[in-house]
Parts: structure tokens; C-alpha cells; sequence
């Protein structure tokens, strides 16, 4: 970080990095540059608030609350219709979304607008705006309202009712639960809660007639399905009778355990008679072919082992008679055949008796083959008899499963026309109920919405709020001020930092004087050069001001400027007039004089000379004179002394001559100075401004030392560049330096413009 150290008690200048960067530290200082711009923008904008708040319009504020139930049942329990509960969170929240809709809906507003009469108040009634007629030239406009048309067919004036009428009214769903609350704004706090009062009451009164109109336009239209239904039903009904009649199926009039009807049919009667037939027949042709198998053999022994079996023996009566009389005929064959051996064996093959009981015992077996014969016979006989009762018992069979198919289908039709005939019927029942039903809810004042806080007149009023106006009109103040003092400040080309001079220059200032307010003279004395009395110095009136200070800080910074001897020959310029080179210039001489030093103060300033003025005296010779040639002294004779600071000397300017320039530039102001030079210990030239002329360029040239003032947010950068460039192009043989000082800075701390932190105010005031 660069410091400039003003070589003074209690001054030191802190000057930052040289950056172009905008920083917020940049930023507030451009704000409290421009503070004043600040300040009075908030001033407007707090006036502009308190007229406001003096012609606005009182208003008061009414608020009603409502709540929306979950659902709407009427007085007697009789479900409303299409009152479904909410299912969800948000279904709920579109229910409120929509109630709150309807309150501000037009239709809602026009009948509070219309019971009350509000178009006849002065809220309502048209007002001239410039911006609405601005806006009324710019648009197309309408066809005009009809004379003596009601509000509803004068489009114009409907707008524009309800443009106001909802600028007046709020409508919100407070979160998290059923409640919505209605807010009206008005002059008359009794016509803000009649509004409110009026307008829940129409919602619900809303809410019931659209039940009422959709309660009877359902009604009208069961009423219309019921004929059709009825005669359906009818119809449905006949075709069930008919279907039962042509079924041949007969009700019992009695029900089974399930609860169904016990029915008696002939048809399935017979096909279960026959169905048993036919199992009887076939098992029967079984039987018999089992037998007729076994018989078939011829074998004695096998045939007659069928009378063991019961169910053989006795399908056939005549077979197990046979059977009985074969096994009958075994046995005696067994027994002869017994004897016979038993004979044999004890008396020989001779014996008399054994031809006897061969006899016997050929006769049985002969028995036994042709009883053997007939059961064979009869066997076969039985078995094809069963094989034709079979097949006539399937024919039957057949024919009677095919009746019974017939009868199934019909049964089946008529189960589904029965079936459909109970819907149709059930579904008139139900319809003639709901029709009983809507025509008793018709006549049922039901709604799902009740007034939890009706509107109540307000006991102050809700608009305007003070305190609302005035913050608000302070931060509008401070955000307008704050861009306008920084649009003002982008825009201000005139030095406001001594960085920005660094940035421009590439060097520091030699010193910032802090900012006094000039006075055109010496002390208020008695002046033996003037009759009249002359204003104050501050090098004389207030030696111990931070002013002074900081001159005494640039004396020095003068002297040590120039490497080697001390400058003897100072120039005292600036970029453009009024900025304060002929103060300093007194103030500097004097101060270089209370040192000791014997001072020349010149005038070198041809087309405005001001240095006579400020010690309020009329001469006749000066500068101009001496360089003319009209002098022979060298302008001794035109050197005026300065008694209240001894050692301090004047040379005025002298009449103004037509060719300032070339008498600067001139050799007799060269041999002019080198004389000066020789006589006092430092000669102060007061010359014109760099830029309007160029009477300083040329005579920058002669000096040691030239002091470039600026004028602090006075003197534009630009101009300040300028100069200095034009003040170094000149060349010079006498290591002339360039010093650049600004002038007139007043106290910024944020931008590190300090200059009483060791004296402190009281010392600098006094």
C-alpha cells in the first residue's frame, strides 16, 4: 500500500491499492459521496408517504370465516347427493380451492353487488385516471352500454363494478385446515361487514340451490327412467311365466335348506326311471353272458360251482334250478361212483351188485349231460334276451335324456330371464326409492358449509398503514437514492478519489488539502496600501486550522520535491478556473515568508488578474508594464510590500494586454526571472488556467517547480491528464518537476480522508 505522508502533525493521507476493481469498499464510498443524494430521496419518498397518508382514504376491514365440512347430510341422515366424502388430502384441498373460487366468482359478486346497491356508493362509482385514459385512446373500444339496461346487460359498466369490487375483496384457504376466510375493505365499516355477511350467505345459499336444481333435475329424470324401467320389468316378468309354463317344471311352493325353490318335474322323473332301467338291463346282460360263458364249456364241475354264487344263481330262476339239480346229480355220481369203487375193491370185479350200480351211475351221468344241455340252452336263451331288453331300455333312455336336454335349456333361459327379470325389478325398487328420497331432500335446506366468525364492523381503520407507508417510503428512498447516487457517480467524470489520480498519472498527488472556504485578502486591518478594509486569511486568521496544517505540509513537500538545491521558482497553475490556485497561492507565500524568507508573489495571470482585488487596489503598473518595456526599473517601482508579513512582496499584473502569451514567453520575462531569482529567496507565479489558454505552458518552462491544482469532485480526471501532459511535453533546462495537489477534500472516512485525528475537531474549529 502507497502512503502519502503529509509532513505535518496530524495529517496522513492512506491511499490503496491502485485497482480499477469495483470492491464494496469502492461502492460505499461512491455512496457516501453522493449521501446527499440519498438523503434527499428518502425526504421525498418520506413526504410523498406522509400526503398519502393524509389524502388517502380511511378503510376498514371485515372478516368472515367459513368452514367446509367433510361432508353434507341432511337434517333426517339422508345422504345429499354428489356430497361424496373426500378421499384424499387432495381432493380435500380442491373441494376449498373450489368454494374459494366460487366466493370470487362474477356471479357472486354481481348478486352481493346488486342486494346491496354498492354501484350507488362512492367506492364504485367512475373516477377519471389519466392512465386509464391514456389507455382508453390506445385501445379499441366497444360498443356502448344500452341506456337503462340493468348492471347484468351493460358489459362496461360490469367490468368496471367488478374490477373495483374485487379489488376490495380477499379470498384465502388458511393452511392446514377446512376454514376460509373473507376480507372486504371499505370507508364504512358497516358496509364492510355487510359485504362479508352477504357473501357467505350467498355461497351457501348457492351451494343449496345447486343441490336443489341438481336434486330435482335428478328426480325429473328417474322419473322419466321409472315408465320404461316399470314397463321392462313387466315384460321381463311375463317372459319368466311363460318360460315356467313351457318348461313343464312344477313349484312346490316350498324352499330346500339353501333357501331355493323346491320344483317337481316329469320329464327328469322319467329320465331317472329310465337311467335305472338301463343300469338294471346292463347289469342284467352281464349276468347272463357271465353264465352263458361259463355254460358254454360243457364242464359238469364248473357248471354246477355256479349255484355257489348268489348273485349268478339268482339272476335267473330256471338257471338255478338247474344248477341245483346238476349239483344234486354230482353228488349222487359221487356216491354210485363211491360204492362202485368200495365193491370193486372188497368183492371183486364179478360182483353181482357192481352192474347195478354201473347202471345207477351211467343213468345220473347221463342225467347230468343233458341237464348239462338244457342249462346251456337256457343260458344262451336269457343271455340274448337281456342283450334286447338293454337296448330297449338305452332307446328309452335316450329319449328321455333328450326331452330332459330340452327341458335343460329352457331352464336355463329361464333362469337368465328370471334373473335379469329380479335386476330390472331390484333396480326399480331402488330408483322409486331415490325418487321418494329427492323429492323429500328437494324441500331440505342442506349445505356442507357453516359460518364459524360472521363479519363484524372493525373499530379502527385497516388502511392506511402508518407504519407500513413510512418504511416503506424509507426503503424506496434508500434503493431510488442509492441508484441515483451511483448512476450519478458512474456518470460524474470529476475527480471524487486521489487513487483515481494515481491510476490516471501513474504517480501520487504531493498533497490533499482538506477543503476551506476561501477568503479573498489579508487579515481585517487597516491597510496603509488601501483605504478599505480587506477579508481574512487563514495563515493568518487561523494558524492552528488543519487547513494551515496541511499548507504547511505542502511547504515542505515543495522544498524536498527537487532533488539538490530547493526550488526557487514556483508555478501555481490549475486545469480549469476556479479552483482555488490564487487562494493557495496567497496562503503558500505567506507561510514561505514566516520562515524568513524574503517572498515575490506575481500575478502572472494576464487575462484575469485577481491578486489586486483581493487587497482591494487600483494600480497602474504591473507585469504587463514591465514586460512591454514601459518600466526602466525591471519593476521595482511595481513591487508592492505586504507590512502585516514582513519579507512578503506583490507584483500585480498590471493592465491586461492584448497578447498575454507572447509577453510570458518572451525573453524579458526570462531576464525578469533571473532577476527575481537573484533578489528574493522564492518567487510564487499565480498564472492562468492550462487548458482555456496557453499562457502557462509557455511559461512553465522557466520555473524549477510546477504546482498542478485540482479541484477535488470538481476538476474532471480527463482535464487534470490533460494538463499534466501538456506541462511535461514543454521542455525545460532547469530539472523542472511537475507536482500535482488536490484541493479542497472534504472529510470522508470511508474513503480514508481524515484530517483532524491528532488535533481533534475542537482544536481544528477553533
Amino acid at each position: 500500500m502507497d502512503k502519502l505522508a503529509l509532513q505535518s502533525s496530524n495529517t496522513v493521507i492512506s491511499v490503496g491499492p491502485s485497482t480499477p476493481e469495483l470492491t464494496l469498499r469502492e461502492i460505499w464510498m461512491m455512496l457516501w459521496r453522493r449521501r446527499i443524494i440519498i438523503y434527499s430521496s428518502v425526504a421525498v419518498f418520506l413526504l410523498l408517504a406522509i400526503l398519502a397518508l393524509m389524502v388517502s382514504t380511511r378503510r376498514y376491514k371485515s372478516v368472515g370465516e367459513i368452514q367446509v365440512q367433510k361432508d353434507s347430510i341432511s337434517s333426517l341422515g339422508l345422504q345429499t347427493a354428489g356430497a361424496d366424502a373426500p378421499s384424499d388430502a387432495l381432493e380435500e384441498n380442491m373441494v376449498l380451492q373450489t368454494q374459494a373460487k366460487i366466493l370470487a366468482s362474477d356471479s357472486l359478486a354481481l348478486r352481493v353487488i346488486n342486494e346491496l346497491h354498492l354501484e350507488q356508493t362512492d367506492d364504485y362509482k367512475e373516477k377519471w385516471s389519466p392512465i386509464s385514459w391514456v389507455f382508453g385512446l390506445l385501445s379499441q373500444k366497444g360498443k356502448p352500454d344500452p341506456k337503462g339496461a340493468t348492471l347484468e346487460n351493460s358489459p362496461h359498466r360490469r367490468m368496471r363494478v367488478l374490477t373495483t369490487f374485487h379489488s376490495k375483496v380477499t379470498v384465502k384457504v388458511v393452511d392446514g385446515t377446512r376454514l376460509i376466510d373473507v376480507e372486504y375493505l371499505s370507508p364504512d365499516p358497516q358496509l364492510a361487514a355487510a359485504v362479508v355477511n352477504h357473501m357467505l350467505q350467498a355461497l351457501i345459499e348457492s351451494g343449496f340451490q345447486a343441490r336443489y336444481d341438481a336434486t330435482t333435475q335428478a328426480s325429473t329424470w328417474l322419473n322419466e327412467q321409472l315408465g320404461d324401467l316399470r314397463a321392462q320389468t313387466q315384460e321381463l316378468q311375463s317372459k319368466v311365466v311363460k318360460l315356467r309354463q313351457d318348461s313343464g317344471v312344477f313349484a312346490l311352493g316350498e324352499v330346500d335348506r339353501e333357501g331355493k325353490d323346491q320344483v317337481y318335474s316329469p320329464t327328469l322323473d322319467k329320465l331317472q326311471m329310465a337311467t335305472q332301467a338301463m343300469s338294471q338291463a346292463k347289469s342284467n346282460r352281464i349276468l347272463k353272458g357271465a353264465i352263458y360263458d361259463v355254460v358254454k364249456t360243457g364242464d359238469p364241475e364248473m357248471i354246477s360251482g355256479l349255484s355257489g354264487n348268489t348273485i349268478l344263481a339268482s339272476s335267473s330262476s330256471g338257471i338255478g334250478s338247474s344248477l341245483t339239480l346238476i349239483q344234486n346229480l354230482r353228488l349222487q355220481e359221487a356216491n354210485l361212483q363211491g360204492q362202485l369203487d368200495e365193491l370193486s375193491a372188497k368183492f371183486g370185479a364179478s360182483y353181482p351188485k357192481l352192474s347195478e350200480l354201473r347202471g345207477n351211475l351211467n343213468a345220473v351221468k347221463g342225467a347230468i349231460h343233458a341237464e348239462v344241455g338244457r342249462v346251456a340252452e337256457r343260458a344262451r336263451n336269457d343271455f340274448v334276451v337281456a342283450e334286447q331288453t338293454e337296448l330297449n331300455t338305452r332307446k328309452d333312455f335316450e329319449a328321455d335324456r333328450s326331452q330332459a336336454e330340452m327341458l335343460n335349456n329352457k331352464t336355463i333361459e329361464y333362469q337368465m330371464v328370471k334373473q335379469e327379470a329380479e335386476q330390472s325389478r331390484s333396480l326399480y325398487d331402488d330408483l322409486l326409492r331415490h325418487l321418494k328420497e329427492s323429492g323429500l331432500l328437494a324441500g331440505l335446506r342442506s349445505t356442507n358449509i357453516s359460518i364459524v366468525d360472521p363479519g363484524r364492523a372493525a373499530d379502527k381503520p385497516a388502511k392506511p398503514v402508518t407504519l407500513l407507508y413510512l418504511i416503506g417510503a424509507i426503503a424506496g428512498g434508500l434503493f431510488f437514492g442509492a441508484a441515483a447516487a451511483l448512476l450519478r457517480d458512474v456518470t460524474d467524470a470529476k475527480i471524487q478519489d486521489v487513487r483515481e489520480i494515481s491510476r490516471g498519472l501513474g504517480e501520487m498527488p504531493l498533497c490533499v488539502l482538506p477543503y476551506q472556504k476561501e477568503y479573498s485578502g489579508l487579515p481585517a486591518k487597516s491597510n496603509p496600501v488601501a483605504n478599505s478594509p480587506i477579508v481574512r486569511l487563514p495563515t493568518l486568521d487561523s494558524p492552528r486550522s488543519i487547513f494551515v496544517e496541511s499548507l504547511r505540509s505542502l511547504r515542505t513537500s515543495l522544498l524536498l520535491s527537487r532533488s539538490g538545491s530547493p526550488p526557487r521558482l514556483i508555478m501555481v497553475t490549475s486545469p480549469l478556473a476556479g479552483e482555488g490556485k490564487s487562494f493557495i497561492s496567497w496562503n503558500l507565500a505567506i507561510l514561505f515568508a514566516q520562515q524568513g524568507k524574503r517572498v515575490l508573489l506575481c500575478d502572472a495571470d494576464l487575462r484575469r488578474p485577481r491578486l489586486h482585488r483581493d487587497l482591494q487596489i487600483n494600480v497602474e503598473t504591473g507585469l504587463s508594464t514591465v514586460l512591454t518595456g514601459l518600466s526602466d526599473d525591471y519593476g521595482a517601482s511595481a513591487v508592492i510590500p505586504v507590512p502585516e508579513v514582513p519579507g512578503f512582496y506583490l507584483m500585480p499584473a498590471g493592465p491586461i494586454p492584448p497578447y498575454p502569451a507572447e509577453l510570458l514567453s518572451s525573453d524579458m520575462m526570462a531576464i525578469l526571472l533571473k532577476g527575481w531569482e537573484s533578489q528574493y529567496d522564492l518567487v510564487l507565479l499565480d498564472t492562468a488556467p492550462v487548458l482555456p489558454v496557453t499562457d502557462s505552458v509557455v511559461l512553465s518552462s522557466f520555473v524549477d517547480s510546477v504546482l498542478l491544482i485540482a479541484r477535488h469532485q470538481k476538476t474532471p480526471l480527463s482535464a487534470l491528464e490533460r494538463s499534466y501532459q501538456m506541462l511535461e511535453s514543454v521542455p525545460s533546462e532547469r530539472n523542472r518537476k511537475i507536482n500535482v495537489l488536490v484541493n479542497g477534500v472534504r472529510e470522508q472516512p470511508a474513503a480514508g480522508h481524515v484530517f483532524y485525528e491528532y488535533l481533534g475537531k475542537e482544536s481544528v474549529r477553533t
